[in-house]
């Protein structure tokens, strides 16, 4: 078992990692219902929550059926940070999260995300204040430096358990990957023989099977995995591991209607949270994914994304229901689907 604070998760826990604009409360009540143990928020700025912004306030929005969650934030400053975490922790999330790791543009240039690896001192000290303003347990998410040539992860790891976080995910890229390349898992390996740290390590990067999955924690160590862009239209991934785990035997692929049921429910629950206008717009990046591998799903999909009404979207998927349930040959469910779109992400 795998304890952070009071959270009790299993061995080899599958968490589903904060993904901007991906890992709201519509895609979690998925995730958590294909077998994820741990769900995280999209990040949230610690500058929006303490302006009172609307959109940072409604990331806070959390439901029973998704725990445990953990909230995650990010900033630069010490001060947005200590208050943005008191405002978290009155939304009763079981864990807090840092985000030292997203490594996008817009972000870093406020030294926060990935910013941060260039002065590892500030992002000691501003993990410290935080774990001292919130009664809740503080976890980090980072990358393994800013650049090839400055990867600390180890000590980063060692320090920060030091000043009280009690658990790190490790995206296994630097800054200056983004998102190409492999991802380095023998630097998990590396953190987890040391003999001063006790924190649990988490994983993350290029694990988009359940033979990754394994390979992360029985050969390189992790404690568990954290699974972002493979469950991007596919929240399946996680059934599909622990599967794996408990029987060495690989589970059926989902079934048409699972894939068309696991849509419709993301975009009522989408309309439900965001407004029908917002929550079909948002819904759009989601199609591609949900029906990689379909031949001849283009028509359809060209037609879902300009929809503007749910009934015509609706209409829309029990025509592929139809169109698809007379030839299964159809469906190449052996296609893995990695989103082309970039989705920012620790």
């Amino acid at each position: 078992m795998i304890k952070i604070g009071k959270v009790e998760l299993p061995n080899m826990p599958l968490l589903l990692a904060p993904m901007e604009d991906v890992s709201d409360p519509p895609f979690r009540h998925l995730c958590k219902k294909y077998g994820a143990d741990m769900l995280y928020t999209e990040f949230i700025s610690a500058d929006g929550l303490i302006r009172d912004a609307e959109k940072s306030v409604k990331k806070l929005d959390i439901f029973d059926d998704e725990r445990p969650v953990g909230i995650q934030i990010f900033g630069g400053e010490e001060d947005a940070m200590m208050r943005s975490a008191e405002i978290v922790e009155q939304a009763n999330p079981e864990i807090l999260d840092i985000n030292y790791g997203c490594p996008v543009k817009n972000v870093v240039c406020r030294n926060a995300g990935a910013g941060i690896l260039r002065d590892i001192d500030k992002m000691v000290k501003l993990t410290a204040a935080v774990v001292k303003s919130t009664k809740l347990p503080v976890t980090v998410k980072t990358r393994l430096g800013w650049d090839e040539s400055s990867i600390r992860i180890v000590e980063v790891a060692e320090r920060l358990q030091d000043v009280g976080i009690q658990a790190i995910s490790i995206h296994c890229r630097t800054k200056h990957q983004m998102y190409t390349g492999s991802a380095r898992w023998e630097w998990i390996a590396k953190v987890k023989e040391n003999p001063r740290l006790t924190i649990p390590v988490f994983g993350n990067g290029d694990v988009n099977s359940p033979e990754r999955a394994v390979e992360m924690v029985k050969k390189y160590g992790a404690d568990g995995v954290m699974i972002g862009r493979a469950s991007i239209g596919h929240p399946f991934i996680f059934r599909e591991i622990k599967h794996f785990v408990q029987t060495g035997e690989h589970y059926a692929p989902p079934t048409l209607h699972e894939r068309l049921d696991a849509c419709r429910t993301h975009l009522l629950r989408s309309i439900a949270w965001k407004g029908e206008k917002l929550g079909i717009l948002e819904m759009r990046r989601h199609y591609g994914p949900y029906f990689a591998g379909f031949a001849g799903i283009k028509a359809f999909r060209s037609r879902l994304v300009v929809s503007e009404s749910m009934q015509e979207i609706l209409n829309i998927l029990a025509e592929i229901h139809e169109h698809y349930s007379k030839d299964e040959n159809l469906i190449h469910t052996a296609v893995k689907h990695q989103p082309t779109e970039t989705f920012m992400d620790g």
